[in-house]
């Protein structure tokens, strides 16, 4: 099943809008537009060529922008031996949780839980792996929802942000290094969306793995109203300065690179 794109255009200009604090009335001023015009093309039906004054204004990059207003871009399917995504259904949204393993030694790392694991732990039994450690992204709870039900039928210990503190669960800091059969997992420090945000790194497979929480999305980013600068920040220097052929593994939407965002994603794109 294909997941869509987790923000449309009014999404992404929403974000970039809190993040920077600027309301409706600023700016459609801003960018010469009428207020009547701006909630038209927030809805894909206003004048398209304003695009990229909304764009200039919000400290977006315009052709990336319109990309997402022309809803003409996705990123290329990704697929890697020894990543398994799993998307399941929470309210009126979906939520993403993934399985690394080390083909050879059947060794896995499971990767934020979900809304619910059955499919997550089919797989693991299905494949014969040995699950030793359960990472999360984050303590929000669309990401942790299933937590207990992966830890009962797994054993595994659980490591979660320093910054953001889970009873029972091990915490993780920014440097600190995991093995997982032959391969390795690095923490970074990815904060703004939340207050520990972390970013794991794995390395071991055919091209690296980031799984970025809510850090960054396929095209967008996670919402950030209230440290959106140290959010863009981190996402630009530690996250899109990993190697351009890095698999993106965010917690909504499909799974991108981080040369496929440096091309596409208007929060960073140079176009």
């Amino acid at each position: 099943m294909s997941i869509p794109l987790e923000d449309r255009f009014e999404d992404i200009v929403g974000k970039a809008q809190r993040g920077l604090g600027i309301d409706d009335t600023t700016l459609a001023a801003q960018a010469g537009l009428t207020p009547e015009d701006l909630k038209a093309l927030k809805s894909n039906r206003g004048p398209r060529d304003r695009v990229n004054t909304v764009a200039a204004t919000l400290r977006l990059a315009p052709g990336a922008l319109l990309d997402s207003y022309d809803q003409g871009w996705r990123p290329a399917e990704v697929k890697l031996d020894g990543l398994a995504q799993f998307n399941s259904e929470l309210l009126d949204m979906t939520v993403n949780a993934y399985v690394v393993f080390d083909p050879e030694s059947r060794e896995a790392a499971v990767f934020d839980t979900g809304a619910d694991a059955t499919q997550l732990l089919d797989f693991v039994r299905s494949e014969g792996l040995q699950a030793r450690r359960v990472f999360l992204t984050h303590t929000h709870h669309d990401h942790v929802a299933a937590l207990d039900e992966i830890v009962k039928e797994t054993g595994a210990p659980v490591s979660a942000p320093a910054g953001e503190p889970l009873p029972q669960t091990e915490p993780v800091r920014e440097g600190a290094q995991f093995d997982v059969g032959r391969l390795k997992v690095r923490a970074l420090l990815t904060n703004g969306h939340s207050p520990g945000g972390i970013t794991y790194v794995v390395e071991g497979l055919e091209a690296p793995v980031a799984v970025v929480g809510d850090s960054l999305f396929a095209g967008s980013m996670g919402g950030a109203p209230n440290h959106y600068e140290q959010a863009l920040r981190n996402n630009l220097e530690k996250i899109l300065t990993l190697p351009d052929d890095t698999v993106l593994a965010p917690g909504h939407g499909p799974m991108s690179t981080v040369c496929e965002e440096k091309e596409h994603n208007p929060f960073f794109a140079r176009n």
